[in-house]
């Protein structure tokens, strides 16, 4: 029986192959175009914010904490983390990848918000598309990898898109939750007011739902700092890469330097990211 089993192996990793092989024939054209419209947006807006002196984002990011929370200690912190980074020598790697993670997660929110709504008011989709997100979520990272990095070669795109497939799921399911969870007393109130399908969308469902969204945003924004130092092994800029030269060297020093970097940058996307509720709390 064993033998059985064993001798008539399921050849699932080379149809896989052969798929990727196929894509990689017959639509070259189109996944060379996906990476360089990718690669040139995202090169520009780093090169946008290597251009300024860095007293100018510091400042930017300042004003914003202070408009968004309104607290004195938020934006004490974010100023001395952001000079913490400059005065360690991080600061281009820093910007390098915060461009990535808003790319990543402008992209996955973009998508999976939509998919979250569409999919909490048709109960069928979000049936189909559950096992799809619990796969983007549990597979390894370096499986999904691969293939990105044989369709979209090397450097920063194949990391952005294997950061958007494991961020994307977030969105998804928080938006679906915060809608489900809108009080039906709330959306039948709409409805004897004569709300359209749309109104009630953006009048109730949205802003009930709100606070279950950003929160999808926020761990949209932490899962993709976490894919960083994956993305710097198949070209990717940032913080990523000292930690992988660190890894590679046994460099202690640099490593613990380009972590809290990474920390800093996740705290202060957290914060700034958070309602002013949150916040408090």
């Amino acid at each position: 029986m064993n033998n059985f089993i064993t001798d008539d192996k399921i050849p699932l990793g080379q149809w896989m192959a052969s798929f990727v092989d196929w894509l990689t024939i017959h639509a070259a054209g189109f996944f060379d175009t996906i990476s360089y419209t990718l690669e040139t947006v995202i090169m520009f807006l780093v090169g946008i914010f290597q251009s300024m002196p860095p007293a100018i984002p510091i400042l930017l990011t300042a004003a914003l904490a202070w408009w968004l929370h309104r607290r004195i200690s938020l934006v004490v912190f974010i100023v001395a983390s952001l000079l913490l980074i400059l005065n360690l020598g991080y600061w281009q790697e820093m910007l390098e990848t915060f461009v990535l993670v808003f790319s990543a997660t402008t992209i996955s929110v973009l998508i999976g918000v939509p998919i979250g709504i569409m999919a909490a008011h048709r109960p069928w989709l979000y049936t189909v598309i559950r096992p799809i997100l619990d796969l983007m979520q549990t597979v390894p990272t370096f499986v999904y990898l691969i293939p990105t990095l044989v369709l979209f070669g090397l450097g920063v795109v194949p990391g952005l898109i294997s950061t958007i497939i494991f961020a994307i799921a977030s969105p998804i399911r928080l938006t679906y939750l915060g809608i489900v969870r809108v009080p039906e007393e709330l959306v039948e109130a709409g409805k004897a007011f004569g709300a359209s399908h749309m109104k009630l969308l953006f009048k109730v469902e949205l802003p009930a739902a709100m606070p279950s969204i950003m929160a999808g945003v926020t761990q949209c924004i932490m899962l993709s700092l976490s894919m960083v130092v994956i993305a710097a092994l198949v070209g990717a800029d940032g913080l990523g890469k000292p930690v992988v030269r660190a890894l590679n060297t046994v460099n202690i020093s640099q490593g613990f330097e380009a972590g809290l970097a990474i920390v800093l940058v996740a705290i202060i996307l957290d914060r700034l990211c958070k309602t002013p509720n949150q916040t408090k709390e």
